[in-house]
């Protein structure tokens, strides 16, 4: 399950942590944000403890979605520290996303990666 985290937990959870941190960006409204969630907690299970995934509501986090200028929903930022190393938003199927994912954490965790092999239904 993906960990939710708030604009008062966001420095400790991100910036603080020791691992890089995929931040999901969603809302309850969004449709594909709820669609890629068991994408995304498969992807934070097999990533273990070399990624860490959290999820914050950006219509509760208003300063959080102005800072990273989100203009769409969903968007997943992966930080190294304070740091933004990649932004995924405009997903163009599960696949598409898995591929992104995977090659976003690459210099990371050469092991994490979501198994494209399989013909499970996320």
């Amino acid at each position: 399950m993906i960990a939710s985290i708030n604009e008062q937990s966001f420095d400790r959870e991100v910036f603080h942590a020791t691992t890089p941190v995929l931040v999901h960006f969603w809302a309850p409204w969004c449709g594909l944000c709820r669609m890629i969630n068991p994408l995304l907690d498969r992807f934070g299970t097999e990533s273990g403890a070399r990624v860490k995934v959290v999820g914050i509501n950006a219509d509760d986090s208003l300063k959080l979605a102005t800072r990273y200028r989100l203009t769409t929903l969903p968007t997943l930022i992966l930080f190294d520290g304070d740091r933004v190393v990649q932004r995924l938003e405009g997903f163009h199927g599960r696949d598409a996303l898995r591929l992104a994912l995977n090659e976003a954490i690459a210099p990371y965790c050469n092991a994490a990666s979501i198994s494209t092999s399989q013909s499970k239904t996320y």
